[in-house]
C-alpha cells in the first residue's frame, strides 16, 4: 500500500520525454543549418547582369557609324566640259547670246572648237533667262543701230542672226521701249550723210522689204523731219 501511495514522478522527469525533446531540438538545428546553407548558396551564386551597356554601345555603333559620302559628280567631269560651261556662261552673261547661238559657237571650227559632248554638258547645266537676253539684244539693235520693229524681230530669230526662239523674240518685242519714228529718222540721216541719197530714195530704202522694213508712216515722219 505504501509503495502504491508513493507519488508518481512528474512526466518531464521521465527519460523518454527528454529523449523526444533532444530529437526535436536536433531536428530543428539541422533544418536551420540546411536553410542557412541553401540561402548562402543562393547568395553566392553570380547574378547574370543584363548586357545593357553592350547593347547601347552596339546601337550607338550601328546608329552613328560614319557613312562614306559619295564624291560629287563634278569631280569626275573632264576639264574640257568645265571649260565649255565657263565659256558658255561668258557668252550668255556678257554678250547676251541665245542658247542656240552659244551651242554653235562652242563647237564651231571658227569658234571655240569644243567637242559635241562638252558643249552638250555645258548647255544642259547653263541656267539662264533667254527671254531677258533677247530683250537686251533688241534694245541694242534699237538704240545703236536704229532698226525698225520688223527688222529687229527678224534679226533676233534669223539663222544668220541671233537664233532666238519665236517665243523669246516675241517677248523682247512686247517689252522693248522704242520710238520707231525716231529710229527711221536716224536711219534717213545716215543715208543722207554717208550716201548722199535723195529723199525719195531714202524713203524707198526705209520701207523696202530688202532694206530697213519701216512702216510707211515711220518713213514719212523721217523724210518730213530730215532737214530739221
Amino acid at each position: 500500500m505504501e509503495e502504491n501511495q508513493k507519488k508518481k514522478k512528474p512526466f518531464y522527469k521521465k527519460w523518454w520525454v527528454w529523449l523526444i525533446a533532444i530529437v526535436i531540438i536536433l531536428s530543428a538545428v539541422n533544418s536551420s543549418d540546411e536553410d542557412n546553407e541553401v540561402a548562402d548558396q543562393e547568395e553566392s551564386k553570380p547574378v547574370a547582369a543584363e548586357p545593357v551597356q553592350d547593347d547601347l554601345k552596339k546601337e550607338e555603333t550601328e546608329t552613328f557609324e560614319p557613312v562614306e559620302e559619295e564624291k560629287p559628280v563634278e569631280d569626275d567631269v573632264p576639264s574640257e566640259h568645265k571649260s565649255a560651261l565657263k565659256k558658255a556662261e561668258t557668252y550668255a552673261k556678257t554678250m547676251n547670246m541665245s542658247k542656240k547661238a552659244i551651242t554653235e559657237q562652242l563647237t564651231s571650227e571658227y569658234g571655240e572648237k569644243f567637242s559635241a559632248e562638252a558643249a552638250e554638258y555645258a548647255m544642259s547645266r547653263l541656267e539662264f533667262d533667254w527671254k531677258a537676253n533677247a530683250l537686251k539684244k533688241a534694245e541694242t539693235y534699237s538704240d545703236t543701230m536704229h532698226m525698225s520693229k520688223q527688222g529687229i524681230h527678224e534679226q533676233l530669230t534669223s539663222e544668220n542672226g541671233e537664233k532666238f526662239t519665236d517665243e523669246e523674240a516675241q517677248y523682247a518685242m512686247e517689252n522693248l521701249q522704242a520710238d520707231y519714228n525716231e529710229n527711221a529718222l536716224a536711219k534717213a540721216k545716215t543715208y543722207q550723210e554717208t550716201m548722199s541719197m535723195s529723199p525719195e530714195g531714202i524713203r524707198d530704202q526705209l520701207t523696202s522689204s530688202y532694206g530697213e522694213k519701216f512702216t510707211q508712216e515711220e518713213a514719212n515722219y523721217a523724210i518730213e523731219n530730215l532737214d530739221k
